[in-house]
């Protein structure tokens, strides 16, 4: 494996994050403050507790992984993006850099940025309700697992996008939605039977269930099932990327 190329991509795509600090790490953090102050308030008023954990604290993991999953998809999608649309992939691509490299470099970046990012909304969480941490290392086995496969499929969105406009389509009217309707505010336990089984069929559902359940062992599905469900997407993700270097698609035209 040729580590210094790697290394070259990571270092390159984690210094972007400073010159875009206040975009990659401020706005999420006030953004999640936000949804505490709303929904922490004026919910946590009518609720109060969600299988005896205060609503406060119950949302904190749908809130981290929230923007787990956003940030990771955007990271990657734009990182790989940019040199695409302005022609420096050709470069990196003649170079004597595999197809592996350049997918670990990128992604490796995108869901670095995105794991120290859910640990800086972790410890801003504490600042607003009691934290417990009840599987402090399935926390963050899920946390990369979630990072690692959503930066995958944010770097096929940034290979697939040829313009901006479809660089944000997935996003914004897919993996969002998702995320608001999978637990991030509630349990799917609250809702009437019907939807209770709709929900089942959102994948967000089983990254947030087993999430919560790493912190106070609370879950709407098995966290075997949560951890088979991510394996799975994870590997789908690598499937499509072999797939796409293989055939060069969207990247050899």
């Amino acid at each position: 494996m040729n580590h210094r190329a790697v290394l070259t991509i990571y270092k390159y795509e984690m210094a972007r994050t400073k010159r875009t600090l206040f975009q990659s790490v401020v706005s999420p953090v006030i953004s999640t403050c936000l949804y505490f102050v709303v929904f922490g308030s004026a919910i946590g008023s009518l609720i109060t507790e969600v299988g005896g954990v205060s609503y406060g604290a119950f949302i904190v993991p749908g809130l981290i992984m929230l923007t787990l999953l956003t940030h990771s998809v955007s990271n990657a999608s734009m990182g790989i993006f940019f040199p695409k649309f302005i022609g420096t992939i050709y470069e990196l691509l003649s170079a004597p850099v595999s197809f592996f490299e350049i997918v670990l470099g990128y992604v490796g970046a995108a869901a670095t940025k995105s794991t120290v990012l859910g640990l800086i909304i972790l410890v801003t969480a504490h600042l607003f309700v009691p934290i417990e941490i009840a599987h402090p290392v399935w926390m963050l086995m899920f946390m990369v697992l979630t990072a690692i496969t959503f930066s995958l499929l944010g770097f096929i969105i940034g290979i697939w996008a040829d313009n901006f406009e479809k660089l944000q389509i997935i996003p914004l009217l897919i993996i969002t939605p998702l995320t608001f309707l999978g637990g991030t505010f509630y349990s799917i336990d609250m809702l009437p039977p019907t939807w209770q089984t709709i929900s089942l069929f959102n994948p967000v559902v089983y990254l947030i269930s087993g999430f919560r359940w790493s912190f106070y062992e609370l879950s709407d599905v098995s966290v075997l099932i949560s951890l088979g469900a991510i394996s799975l997407f994870l590997g789908s993700c690598l499937l499509v990327i072999w797939w796409i270097f293989r055939t060069g698609y969207q990247i050899k035209r």
